[in-house]
């Protein structure tokens, strides 16, 4: 029910921006010191309409209404019961579903104050959050999630990658302002090193728009070096992020193929010890044995810990065949010798 909610704002949102389904908003004036004539008969005053804006069908904001009835009933339920309201509040998902809903409540009570003003624009650009719900569909698809924890593990990655194209950027903007100073060129278009950061950019990320080109050879040596440099910085970490996808989406399909019931078992950082298993006598000699402690006090086992977690089925097992065999062998020592028999 939630991803048709999400899909139908959605939707609504994106069609009623188009012109096919908007309507005119019709503006009336009047001046009563111009006169107006009307089949040959003059009238005091004069009266206008405009009609400079458009405004969407009010079919949508129907459609909007009841999307937002629902994400409000949601988003109450879902606070209700929460465990802990700090992190329920703190969720990136939380705060999106109350900044969209809020926009369109209060695009609601201002819209008869607020016509095509700047406040009014300031709201309708609030509400362009509502497309971040989208993020909500990774609850109940899979491969979104893969995607995510992809970016997550990738963060260092991605931090290095944004330093050396921003440096590249800043080097090669001021390269080519220079360069192309060098060579009289009446037709400059690199009238400074700021004009240059929107060039390099493009030409980095090898999409060349093709609205600011150097003319001289020295600019075009400039250029070439940013296109193979752009060529060269990203492509040296995309393979580091596709092994990641790749490790995450086999964890993934390995779970799959597993029954319901040991699927969390897998899942190493969240598997809690029992309090027994605090004490030391429990934990190996290693330094990698080394639990971790939650908000709650309650040790988790990382991936990288190694517990001796005694199986109490197995202990009582092999202590109940070791006191049958001691009261097997006490019974033969009281049993008296047998008589040696002669054939």
């Amino acid at each position: 029910m939630s991803v048709f909610f999400i899909i139908t704002n959605i939707i609504s949102f994106v069609l009623k921006t188009h012109q096919n389904f908007r309507i005119p908003s019709i503006t009336v004036s009047y001046d009563p010191h111009e006169k107006q004539t009307i089949d040959d008969n003059d009238f005091a005053g004069a009266i206008a309409t405009f009609k400079q804006f458009t405004v969407p069908h009010p079919y949508f904001f129907y459609v909007d209404f009841a999307c937002n009835i629902f994400f409000t009933i949601e988003l109450l339920v879902r606070t209700i019961f929460a465990p802990s309201l700090r992190k329920f509040f703190r969720s990136p998902l939380t705060l999106i579903d109350l900044i969209a809903t809020g926009a369109f409540y209060l695009d609601w009570i201002t819209s008869d104050l607020v016509v095509h003003s700047a406040q009014a624009d300031t709201i309708d650009f609030l509400s362009i959050v509502c497309i971040l719900r989208l993020f909500k569909l990774t609850k109940h698809f899979a491969g979104l999630k893969i995607i995510i924890q992809t970016f997550k593990n990738s963060a260092e990655e991605l931090l290095l990658l944004v330093f050396f194209v921003a440096l590249a950027i800043v080097t090669f903007a001021a390269l080519v302002y220079y360069a192309e100073r060098i060579e009289n060129n009446p037709n400059n278009q690199f009238t400074s090193i700021p004009a240059g950061l929107w060039w390099s950019l493009i030409t980095i990320c090898t999409v060349g728009f093709g609205d600011m080109v150097p003319k001289t050879y020295p600019g075009m040596l400039v250029g070439s070096l940013c296109a193979l440099m752009g060529v060269l910085t990203i492509a040296l970490p995309v393979p580091v992020i596709v092994a990641n996808f790749s490790n995450l989406y086999s964890h993934t399909q390995a779970r799959a193929k597993l029954p319901k019931k040991r699927r969390r078992v897998l899942q190493a950082h969240e598997v809690k010890v029992p309090s027994v298993l605090k004490h030391s006598k429990y934990r190996g000699k290693s330094d990698s044995m080394i639990p971790t402690d939650d908000e709650n006090n309650e040790t988790k086992i990382t991936p990288t810990t190694r517990l001796v977690q005694p199986q109490p089925h197995k202990i009582s097992s092999a202590s109940s065949h070791i006191a049958a065999f001691f009261h097997m062998v006490q019974q033969q020592r009281q049993q008296p010798p047998m008589p040696h028999q002669v054939p």
